[in-house]
């Protein structure tokens, strides 16, 4: 895959709102079959698209891809054919497999902006609109379905097609649900819903922090920083569990699904973790699936299974 192709794939990655790593290659020392420039992107299922180096490479590259998507953080990954100390700034793998030569390589995860529904065309849902961009955010008016992979819903329609939107929301399990009204219509509302109350609340009403508010875009600041102060932190999803670090970010494949690091196997023969991948190398032995980094390490085992016997 061509750097071009790399970036319109990027782009559509993005638009999709599918999570990846980009995975670029800084150093290639000889001999090896990768060179500097070359890349590739890494989905959330284990598949690689674009080229850095061989299948051991390639395996290395693609479990620390899918480990980068659990935690946000960006690495300088360096594979090397020999043991080395770690260096500061760097993960340093040994990886027997490759060819004589040592890789370096960038690679930044990239996740999909937090998708914000706001319920609404009064003041304070257009200021809503108007700053969550500058937030960051994907900042989208509620059209009666709610994405799996939402961070936030806010009703700001002041009585109209609340109940619905609320009740959508909660049932999908949107991580931030939220109300703008007075505390007792709020209270009113949210009685009202057909849920139960372990649901109901969840509710944020009145939607934001009391930062003494008046005009629309205050109250709008208050909600947008409540939805921040409120998102799962680096390492937790929306549910308290181990997740993508940002709000609603789905992995796996699909929206709304937590990032999470497949590994099939440990090779029994340098023992290496292989990510799980329509093209990770296995065989079957003895009633069980063993999993390799690369060919040169099936072949080695499907010799002399007994000599890596664990």
């Amino acid at each position: 895959m061509a750097n071009a192709e790399v970036l319109a794939r990027s782009a559509e990655l993005r638009a999709a709102r599918v999570p990846f790593v980009r995975a670029l290659v800084v150093l290639a020392e000889r001999p090896t079959s990768a060179k500097p420039g070359d890349e590739a992107l890494v989905l959330p299922d284990g598949s690689m698209e674009g080229f850095v180096g061989g299948t051991c490479a390639e395996s290395t590259v693609r479990d620390q891809s899918l480990a980068l998507l659990q935690s946000g953080d960006t690495l300088v990954l360096r594979i090397t054919p020999v043991p080395e100390d770690d260096q500061p700034g760097k993960r340093v793998v040994h990886n027997p497999c490759l060819s004589g030569g040592t890789l370096e390589l960038f690679l930044e995860p990239s996740f999909p902006r937090p998708l914000v529904l706001v319920v609404g065309r009064a003041p304070i849902a257009d200021a809503l609109r108007s700053l969550g961009g500058w937030l960051g955010c994907d900042l989208r008016s509620w059209e009666g379905e709610v994405a799996a992979d939402t961070a936030a819903l806010v009703v700001a329609s002041h009585g109209r097609a609340e109940e619905d939107a609320l009740t959508a929301a909660l049932q999908a399990g949107v991580p931030y649900v939220g109300l703008v009204a007075s505390p007792t219509r709020g209270r009113a509302v949210v009685a009202s819903l057909e849920v139960d109350d372990e649901m109901k609340a969840r509710v944020h009403t009145p939607a934001g922090f009391d930062i003494g508010a008046r005009t629309p875009h205050e109250v709008a600041l208050s909600i947008l920083a409540e939805i921040v102060a409120l998102r799962p932190r680096a390492g937790t999803g929306a549910d308290g569990a181990s997740g993508a670090p940002v709000v609603g970010v789905g992995a796996a494949g699909a929206p709304g699904g937590r990032a999470t690091t497949v590994i099939a196997g440990i090779d029994p023969v340098c023992g290496m973790s292989v990510a799980a991948g329509d093209d990770a190398l296995h065989l079957e032995h003895e009633g069980s699936v063993v999993w390799f980094c690369g060919r040169g390490c099936r072949q080695a085992f499907a010799a002399d299974p007994a000599a890596y016997a664990r």
